[in-house]
C-alpha cells in the first residue's frame, strides 16, 4: 500500500456490504485507504464483495463478516472484534437495505411494515447502540445513514416504506444529539449524518433498463464519493445533518 490515502489510518466498518451500495462503498473506502470491515447476511455475495475491495488497491485491508444485525449480541461481537483487532473503530457506514409497496394506500399490506421494520429500522438501532461507544472513543467518529426522500414525503404507495425511514432518520438523530452532548463545548468529536437519496441505480440495472432515465437517481459509486467525503468535514459540521444528494423536496 502507498500509505497516503485520504483515510489512511481510519477503520470504518460497513453495514450491508454485498449489495451495490456496499460493493461501491467497500471499493471507494479501501481506495481511500480505510481499513474496511464488511457485514452481510449473504457470505458469497460478501465474499465477492471484500474480494473486488482488496484488489482495487494493493495491500488494502477488507474484512467481511456474516453477522445478522437483528441480533443484537452479534452486532456487538462484531463491533468488539473489529476494534481489537485493529485497535479503533473509525466509522460505521449503514447499508442495509429493502423496500416494499403498493399501488394505493388502502392496498398496504401490513406484512411489508413488519419486514421493513426489521430491515430498515431494527438493524439502525443495533449498529448504532452496537459502534456507539467505539465511536464516541475516535477522534473522528462517524456514523452515516443512507436514507430516502421519500421520508420527509411520503407517497400512498409508500406508506411503510417511508414511515420506516423516517424512523431511521430520527433514530440517528439521536445518536447524533449523544455525539453532541459528549463533546460538550468543545463539539463534538464524533458525528452522525444522513445521506438522502431520491434511489439508487447501478450499471446491472442501467444494462437491464438501457431506455431508462432513472432522473433524479444517485449512482452508487456517486453515494460511496459522498460516504467517503463525510470523514473530510469537520464532525460538528456534519452532525445531526441531512445531506442531499437529491433535489430536496
Amino acid at each position: 500500500m502507498d500509505g497516503n490515502g485520504p483515510l489512511d489510518g481510519a477503520v470504518i466498518a460497513v453495514a450491508g456490504a454485498a449489495g451495490p451500495a456496499g460493493r461501491a462503498a467497500l471499493l471507494r473506502l479501501a481506495e481511500a485507504g480505510a481499513v474496511v470491515a464488511g457485514a452481510d447476511a449473504d457470505p458469497e455475495r460478501l465474499a465477492e464483495a471484500v474480494d473486488a475491495a482488496e484488489s482495487v488497491r494493493g495491500g488494502a485491508t477488507v474484512t467481511g463478516d456474516t453477522v445478522d444485525l437483528l441480533d443484537p449480541a452479534a452486532t456487538r461481537k462484531w463491533a468488539e472484534r473489529i476494534e481489537k483487532d485493529f485497535g479503533h473503530v473509525d466509522g460505521l457506514v449503514h447499508l442495509v437495505g429493502g423496500w416494499r409497496g403498493s399501488a394505493t394506500f388502502a392496498a398496504t399490506d401490513l406484512a411489508d411494515w413488519d419486514l421493513l421494520e426489521k430491515l430498515l429500522v431494527r438493524t439502525v438501532q443495533q449498529t448504532s447502540l452496537a459502534f456507539n461507544g467505539p465511536l464516541r472513543r475516535s477522534d473522528r467518529g462517524r456514523y452515516v445513514l443512507v436514507s430516502a426522500a421519500g421520508a420527509s414525503r411520503p407517497t400512498a404507495g409508500n406508506a411503510a416504506y417511508a414511515a420506516a425511514k423516517a424512523a431511521a432518520e430520527a433514530w440517528t438523530l439521536a445518536l447524533a444529539d449523544d455525539f453532541r452532548k459528549a463533546g460538550g463545548e468543545q463539539g463534538p468529536r464524533a458525528a452522525a449524518a444522513i445521506l438522502v437519496v431520491k434511489a439508487l441505480v447501478h450499471d446491472a440495472m442501467r444494462a437491464e433498463r438501457p431506455q431508462a432515465k432513472f432522473a433524479g437517481f444517485t449512482d452508487v459509486k456517486e453515494l460511496a464519493d459522498a460516504i467517503a467525503g463525510i470523514w473530510e468535514r469537520p464532525a460538528p459540521e456534519v452532525n445531526g445533518q441531512r445531506l442531499w444528494l437529491t433535489e430536496k423536496p
